[in-house]
């Protein structure tokens, strides 16, 4: 949760970055490996999505959809975790997500859109709490490894001719950052069996020895729970 300070023109530190975010959170937690990535400090401010608090009127403030993560860096505010992601490539160029390939760079928006669009928004808080309400208690467990299967399936034949060392080649980029934390989220969350993605599987395992990656992990985040399930 830090990295090298920012200087400004008169040499005094600029004010940290603000992360507002939850420790569950998979959108949370891939901004969270940017920024480590990156090298960039932040202050964390968690928000307790089981507490109702993002539906705060202050946290409306911020970010009027009700979703984590928010970043405010002074007095500009941006939610969503793609769009903050992009905005960190673009004013903290060091350590770059992109490739300068341009196919290496589109492959890395596929991937990270499969993610985005196709698996995590069935596996939110929000999603599973409607599905339960509507269908019964538990009801939402098929219907999240239904689009997790799906997503895992397309993920393993998009990348395991194009992966190195990481998901796109052997430096770490977009797509390992979304990955990280949609498979920690199956696997932790939700008990996904990766033995069918022996691809996603490996870059797994590259993810779990990096630091900027396990510092990231929702169990090393302030606001975890001292037991949780």
């Amino acid at each position: 949760m830090s990295g090298d300070g920012v200087e400004g023109s008169d040499n005094k530190p600029k004010p940290k970055l603000k992360l507002y975010n939850y420790w569950r959170s998979s959108c949370s937690h891939r901004v969270r490996i940017a920024l480590n990535l990156k090298g960039i400090e932040y202050e964390y401010v968690p928000v307790n999505l089981l507490k109702g608090e993002n539906h705060s009127p202050e946290f409306l403030k911020l970010n009027p959809v009700g979703y984590v993560p928010v970043l405010v860096d002074e007095d500009f505010v941006l939610g969503d975790s793609f769009a903050i992601l992009m905005y960190l490539e673009e004013k903290y160029p060091q350590k770059p997500l992109l490739p300068a390939d341009l196919g290496k760079r589109a492959l890395n928006y596929q991937a990270a859109n499969i993610v985005g669009s196709s698996i995590q928004p069935l596996m939110n808080l929000g999603v599973v709490k409607f599905v339960d309400e509507m269908c019964g208690a538990n009801e939402h467990i098929g219907l999240v490894q239904y689009y997790i299967t799906k997503g895992f399936t397309a993920l393993e034949k998009l990348l395991k001719d194009r992966a190195g060392k990481y998901a796109t080649g052997d430096e770490i980029s977009l797509a390992d950052v979304f990955l990280a934390a949609q498979i920690y989220g199956a696997v932790k969350k939700f008990n996904t069996d990766m033995a069918p993605y022996p691809t996603l599987s490996r870059l797994n395992e590259a993810y779990n020895e990096n630091p900027a990656f396990i510092d990231a992990l929702p169990s090393n985040q302030p606001d975890t729970p001292a037991t949780t399930s």
